[in-house]
């Protein structure tokens, strides 16, 4: 079964990882979907249904986007307020329609690495500045698996390092279990 990769980048067009990601997805569409919220909603207004009836229709589901300020984009955030709804996705017996599936985050992240530790610049780890993200796909009964991050956009954007995350991730999507 194919995986959805559910893509949530402001500007894509203007992305380097991102969009070279979505160019490599691209040559596999046998494997991967590739659903980009901000090009389906321009506007930002989801239609809950027809999310409701795309996610229904995976067993795996990747969230692509840039992690910055220590977050996700807002619109993701919207996404999962709006689209995660009360007997859908939780709190009755014909809800939980996530339960079971795969749900993974794959992120470019600025900084480099070593800065995300107890002893490094910004004191955490990326696995505990998703925590919140990992609590709301264990509430809604998902699998959440570990996450994919490429670290340091900030500091290297020449081509050979872009390049260097596409193995990288296509790995991460084909070992995703």
């Amino acid at each position: 079964m194919k995986t959805l990769i559910v893509v949530i980048h402001p500007d894509i067009e203007l992305s380097v990882i991102n969009k070279r990601w979505i160019e490599e997805l691209s040559k596999h569409p046998d494997k991967y979907d590739v659903h980009q919220l901000h090009k389906v909603y321009p506007d930002e207004q989801i239609d809950v249904l027809a999310e409701h009836k795309l996610i229904e229709r995976y067993d795996k589901i990747v969230f692509q986007f840039p992690f910055y300020w220590f977050n996700c984009p807002p619109f993701f955030k919207k996404w999962l307020d709006d689209v995660l709804t009360y007997g859908w996705a939780y709190g009755s017996k014909s809800g939980y329609k996530v339960a079971e599936k795969k749900i993974a985050l794959a992120m470019s992240v600025g900084i480099d690495e070593d800065e995300y530790n107890a002893t490094g610049k910004y004191k955490y780890t990326m696995a505990e500045l998703t925590r919140p993200f990992e609590l709301t796909f264990e509430y809604v009964k998902a699998d959440y698996r570990p996450l994919f991050a490429y670290y340091g956009i900030e500091l290297n954007s020449e081509k050979e390092w872009i390049e260097r995350s596409v193995p990288l991730y296509m790995d991460f999507l084909e070992n995703l279990s």
